[in-house]
């Protein structure tokens, strides 16, 4: 019986179905369709009947993973055909998509340490120097404080505005000493750093919005999150002739080691040395290296956990400015 149902139901539909998949399913439809709609309550009994043997041995189900859900079967053939080089290029990009709903806005944000914004009560002239010298189109503007944030202001429509004030005033020494940013900066957009990165880009082509400010329980500012960013969890990293030229933040070096600036994630660093390193508890190498030893560690000091070997080779401040790892055999 094995291998017949290996043979017949599995190999012989698989290979005749190649080349001729979308003629075969557009006949194939009409027989399916009606099939599922009378097997779906069966398999939904089937999924409840699983949950219930689990709960009487004492094993803890959440109620709303789905049984018989696609996604972890399409994540685990992505794994299976990944060794065999049949989706090489296209793994991470695949997988990515697949992790935006198990993935957090505060995973991604840029931290607030590292915005550049805008002082509103600084001189026009002086706003304008910092716009146009600003590798970035959209500035956060604060008032009094960083965390007062009270607008945001875009590169274009801050030069027609300032255009268009100089033109008005008939453009001479000091004609922008009038001019005031709040009357052509947009409302700040804010959003918690617990919002699934899935449901956070619905929710920028919603607005037609590509930049939000990220807040915790609190209301204060831990960073901001664009568009980019979470595109770039999918097809990797996005660059334009404006964008500053990034450190390297992995580099492989000739003894098999790895030396990494602290601040990359543990997820860019997994996607480029194919490791598995676990993201639960820190988003990036130097909050790894924190969490596992309940300190902030000192230069030289060497760790060894979850298969690896982690060095401290440089801290700034508070901060593991640099890390050179190993996999420990």
């Amino acid at each position: 019986m094995t291998a017949l149902v290996v043979v017949f139901a599995e190999l012989l539909p698989r290979s005749w179905t190649v080349g001729r998949a979308e003629a075969l399913a557009v006949r194939a439809a009409p027989v399916l369709v009606p099939l599922v709609a009378v097997l779906a309550p069966p398999a939904g009994m089937l999924g409840g009947v699983a949950r219930g043997v689990l709960s009487a041995v004492g094993v803890v189900v959440d109620p709303k993973a789905a049984v018989l859900s696609a996604q972890p079967e399409i994540a685990g053939a992505i794994a299976l055909h990944h060794p065999e080089g049949m989706v090489e290029s296209d793994r991470n990009l695949l997988l990515g998509a697949l992790d935006l709903g198990d993935r957090q806005v505060e995973e991604v944000m840029m931290h607030r340490r590292d915005i550049e914004m805008i002082d509103a009560d600084a001189a026009p002239a002086e706003i304008l120097e910092q716009a146009i010298n600003s590798p970035h189109t959209r500035l956060p503007i604060f008032r009094g404080e960083p965390e007062n944030i009270v607008g945001v202001i875009h590169a274009k429509d801050l030069s027609r505005a300032v255009h268009r004030f100089v033109r008005e005033q008939r453009a001479g020494e000091g004609a922008l000493e009038g001019f005031d940013i709040m009357d052509v900066a947009m409302p700040p957009y804010f959003v918690p750093e617990s919002t699934p990165l899935d449901e956070q880009m619905r929710e920028f082509l919603r607005r037609r919005t590509h930049f939000a400010l990220v807040v915790d329980e609190y209301g204060a500012l831990q960073g901001l999150v664009t568009l980019e960013d979470i595109l770039e969890e999918i097809v990797g990293d996005i660059t334009d002739e404006h964008d500053l030229e990034a450190p390297a933040g992995i580099e492989p070096q000739p003894d098999g080691s790895v030396e990494v600036d602290g601040a990359v994630s543990i997820r860019d660093l997994n996607r480029a040395c194919d490791w598995n390193l676990p993201d639960e508890e820190a988003n990036t190498i130097a909050g790894l290296v924190i969490h596992e030893a309940q300190a902030i560690p000192s230069e030289g000091q060497v760790f060894g956990f979850h298969g690896f070997r982690f060095e401290v080779l440089k801290r700034d401040g508070n901060r593991l400015a640099r890390l050179r790892m190993r996999r420990l055999e």
